[in-house]
């Protein structure tokens, strides 16, 4: 089958072109083979469903036709390569707008690309770098749960969707247009004089992951729990152990611990 699209341009700060695909193998997938080939900063790719959708450690995301927002961007942010991390936080900043405006759902930020309600998660987030032509580009890819056909039976206990949250589908190009918007102007405030410091400070106080929750973090050879300790300028995760050191988490996996369970680790 050929898969078609069409262009929509959105009025905003940097006039972001969406691309509309009915199937695609993965946003993030297309947008990167985009901005290898000098696509400008803006161009958004949108899909009805992922035939390969991903997540962070190539973890499958499971996309149903018309259950989910599956969305990519392509920016070339002005920012030294050391603060690209923060595009992440920025991204989840703007998800968070979006709902609020959208559905006046409030969520909470699970570090470091997480979006969660009632300790379930609803929306994912994956952040790409690539090289081009023009030079380098970042990829943030953003998947929300619609529909509860989003959610795999398997998975039933630990994600969500907003179908479940507020009793009936949401409105899928309503909620996608506020995103947009809100990740303009966020991306803006990020680049702005004292940008960085402000992204992290909202995203310390939207996120109650940020400072003193009991943590168990997974790293690619080994487990350990703390609480944390607010982040570093990159958005690292500092989270101090039970004998007091403080450790910078830069690549891995945190679950929420109840302090008993703390206790005992």
């Amino acid at each position: 089958m050929v898969n078609t699209y069409h262009e929509t341009v959105v009025t905003v700060a940097f006039h972001p072109k969406i691309l509309r695909f009915d199937s695609i193998d993965s946003t993030n997938l297309e947008a990167l083979r985009q901005a290898k080939v000098g696509a400008r900063e803006g161009v958004c790719i949108v899909a009805r469903e992922q035939t390969a959708g991903r997540g962070r450690l190539d973890r499958k995301w499971h996309s149903p036709k018309d259950a989910g927002i599956y969305f990519s961007i392509i920016l070339r942010p002005q920012l030294a390569m050391s603060l690209w991390p923060l595009l992440t936080f920025m991204a989840a900043l703007a998800v968070l707008d979006a709902l609020l405006k959208s559905c006046g759902l409030r969520a909470d930020i699970k570090w470091p690309n997480d979006i969660y309600v009632d300790e379930k998660k609803l929306c994912g987030i994956l952040s790409e770098t690539v090289e081009s032509p023009i030079g380098p580009a970042a990829i943030v890819g953003i998947g929300i749960n619609l529909a509860n056909q989003a959610v795999p039976d398997d998975l039933k206990t630990c994600a969500t969707s907003l179908e479940e949250l507020i009793g009936t589908v949401a409105d899928r190009d309503g909620l996608l247009s506020k995103l947009v918007t809100a990740i303009s102007e966020r991306y803006a405030m990020l680049q702005a004089e004292g940008g960085a410091d402000h992204t992290i400070r909202e995203w310390c106080a939207n996120s109650s992951y940020a400072i003193d929750r009991p943590v168990a973090v997974s790293l690619e050879t080994e487990t350990f729990a703390g609480i944390t300790r607010g982040v570093e300028s990159d958005g690292a995760l500092r989270v101090e152990t039970p004998s007091g050191r403080v450790r910078i988490v830069r690549a891995g996996d945190v679950t929420a611990l109840r302090s008993s369970e703390l206790i005992n680790q």
